[in-house]
């Protein structure tokens, strides 16, 4: 594996292109910085006048232009091919050797200056302090903030959790103030506080987020309790800002528990724009154009694609067989890479289960896994596998759940060479390692042989297709159905080149 971590080569490019002057929202962090960035994003895109916004996030799902948005949506394939050829001409006539993701970041960056769009909200790839994106100058930043922080990349970042959020807080800057997001290790907020505080940044309060009942202010009717194999609706939340007269009532469709979290953050920047001098940045009307109706339309309108994300497909017929046609498939997508995040998922599966209506009790569920993970030492495939196999221990009672696993390779993300999956074979052996006495209860796609047969190929829809078939076949009469496709934000990009190739792509971008 080879990455080298600097600040150096980008620093020069940037020094080479048109300089970048565009305010900017920064966000770090292990889980939760990609919703909160959309989360953001969104909220100023419904400002009145709306902002003019662009967002980076990495990595990508179905192509690089997704990392790259303006008023929240990918921006062209010619706009970008203009920005990154410019940006590759310069890197390569002044011999900078910059990394894959640095001329990303650069082009990024250049996309959003001459777009001269108000605002970026911009993501961190990994870590903080020697990140590409920590290249932006102190004057362009308007807040930093932190989403929750967790074991992962321990190769680059350090071996325990205040080591890492050592390195995320590291992108504090001199002046400006700092969102520390909700933590469940509580060694980090005092670490991240020193850092801040050590270079002269302010850490600023969180506002209280909360799942509220049915109000008909932002609701005409009461939701009803949806069967598991049924997208849920989205869910009432509440909470008040200093600089409001009321307290912002809205929608949340980004679905999970942890999404209150990453809500706060989000609100958390709102708020400190419109408190600190730095949002003046954004104009003195500020306060005019951000409203709690403008909030409320932001939230319930962002979306963010592969995190607990519900997708509904259908798979064409094939005439050469004789077997029953497979039903129309409900997907629930989530990238969820690492224990902490695979630990949010089956939490909130376990919640789903719980609050399934009466009626489908008695309903035995079709519940199937579709996996892929990505090999990224020391964090083995046990530790993010054995949450959602031991969901089992924490099904209702009463409530049957038939389990089936598909294991996967993801197609190799371009520019990122050492990324690659995990073997099948050792997803496997780990899901026995989890459950040695129920490891035979688990239906096993038999089609994984055939997969791992064909190691060499560099695609994996067509895998993916063959493992969605059987799990819709897996289905009985009277029985409610559910795919959770996990492991790998490249695997959740593989299902979403799946839906464009079946003509289904809506569907990407449409539910959450």
């Amino acid at each position: 594996m080879s990455i080298d971590l600097s600040l150096d080569r980008i620093r020069r490019l940037l020094d080479l292109l048109p300089p970048y002057t565009r305010p900017t929202i920064h966000v770090a962090g292990t889980n939760g910085k990609g919703s909160v960035c959309a989360l953001v994003s969104s909220i100023l895109g419904a400002s009145s006048p709306p902002f003019l916004v662009g967002r980076f996030n990495s990595p990508h799902l179905v192509s690089v232009l997704d990392c790259i948005c303006i008023r929240n949506k990918p921006i062209s394939a010619e706009l970008y091919s203009v920005s990154r050829e410019e940006v590759e001409r310069i890197d390569r006539e002044n011999s900078v050797g910059a990394s894959s993701f640095e001329l990303l970041a650069c082009t990024a960056l250049h996309v959003f200056q001459c777009a001269a769009v108000d605002v970026v909200v911009l993501e961190v790839g990994m870590g903080g302090r020697l990140d590409a994106t920590n290249a932006v100058r102190d004057e362009c930043i308007l807040v930093s903030a932190l989403t929750a922080v967790d074991l992962d990349h321990q190769a680059f970042l350090g071996d325990t959790v205040e080591a890492i959020a050592r390195e995320k807080a590291a992108i504090a800057r001199p002046g400006r103030p700092f969102v520390i997001g909700p933590q469940v290790h509580p060694g980090v907020v005092g670490v991240v506080q020193s850092v801040v505080g050590g270079v002269g940044g302010s850490v600023k309060p969180l506002p209280v987020v909360t799942a509220t009942g049915w109000n008909d202010t932002i609701l005409a009717s009461p939701p009803t309790r949806q069967a598991v194999s049924v997208i849920p609706p989205s869910r009432p939340v509440q909470f008040a800002l200093p600089s409001f007269t009321e307290p912002v009532r809205a929608l949340l469709p980004l679905h999970g528990v942890h999404q209150l979290a990453n809500l706060q953050i989000a609100a958390g920047i709102i708020s400190t724009l419109l408190v600190d001098t730095a949002g003046q940045k954004l104009g003195s009307n500020l306060r005019d154009r951000i409203t709690p109706a403008t909030v409320a339309s932001g939230i319930q309108n962002t979306r963010w694609p592969g995190r607990l994300s519900y997708h509904t497909l259908s798979l064409p017929s094939k005439a050469q067989t004789d077997a029953p046609e497979p039903r129309r498939l409900l997907v629930l997508a989530d990238g969820a890479h690492n224990p902490a995040s695979a630990t949010a998922l089956a939490d909130y599966l376990s919640n789903l289960l719980s609050k399934a209506p009466s009626e489908s009790e008695g309903r035995p569920l079709a519940l199937t896994f579709v996996l892929g993970l990505s090999h990224s030492p020391p964090k083995t495939p046990e530790q993010t596998l054995a949450p959602l196999f031991r969901l089992r221990s924490r099904v209702p009672k009463g409530r049957q759940v038939r389990l089936g696993a598909a294991f996967l390779r993801f197609t190799p993300p371009e520019g990122m060479p050492w990324v690659r999956s995990v073997p099948l074979s050792e997803l496997r052996a780990a899901v026995t390692s989890i459950t040695p006495n129920s490891a035979s209860e688990i239906d096993i796609w038999p089609g994984l042989d055939e997969v791992e047969a064909s190691a060499d190929s560099p695609g994996a829809v067509a895998p993916l297709e063959g493992a969605l078939r059987w799990a819709a076949r897996r289905q009985r009469d009277r029985e409610d159905a559910l795919v959770v496709l996990a492991g790998s934000l490249y695997l959740v990009a593989d299902f979403y080149r799946l839906l464009a190739t079946l003509g289904q792509a809506q569907e990407i971008w449409g539910a959450n």
